[in-house]
């Protein structure tokens, strides 16, 4: 896939559990939110995990685009309904967006 629009950089696609039990926020080319590169990238060089405070499996069902409550992989959207393809896949992005929104941040 080319990351040729600001969705497929700058929007997170999906939230991945990292083996110390911290999370990346990933665009659509699995790289970190911001990241424009087809370059492999290993996580673990740079400051990009978090710990998510309160991202539990019920909160995950609500960030899933399909409300599948695995809190190992969230995809917030998949092909089917990509955000800028229509006003009601936006509206649905957007919802979960303010709930990722409100998780705070542990360090």
């Amino acid at each position: 896939m080319a990351l040729n629009d600001f969705r497929s950089v700058f929007f997170p696609y999906c939230i991945e559990k990292q083996p110390d039990g911290g999370y990346i926020v990933l665009n659509r080319e699995y790289k970190p939110v911001g990241f424009k590169t087809t370059e492999h990238i290993e996580y673990e060089k740079y400051p990009i995990c978090v710990e998510l405070k309160g991202l539990r499996s019920a909160t995950a069902g609500k960030l899933s685009w399909n409300g599948d409550s695995s809190t190992d992989k969230i995809y917030l959207y998949n092909d089917g309904c990509v955000p800028t393809k229509s006003n009601e896949h936006m509206k649905n992005y957007l919802k979960r967006l303010e709930i990722l929104a409100k998780l705070k941040v542990v360090h």
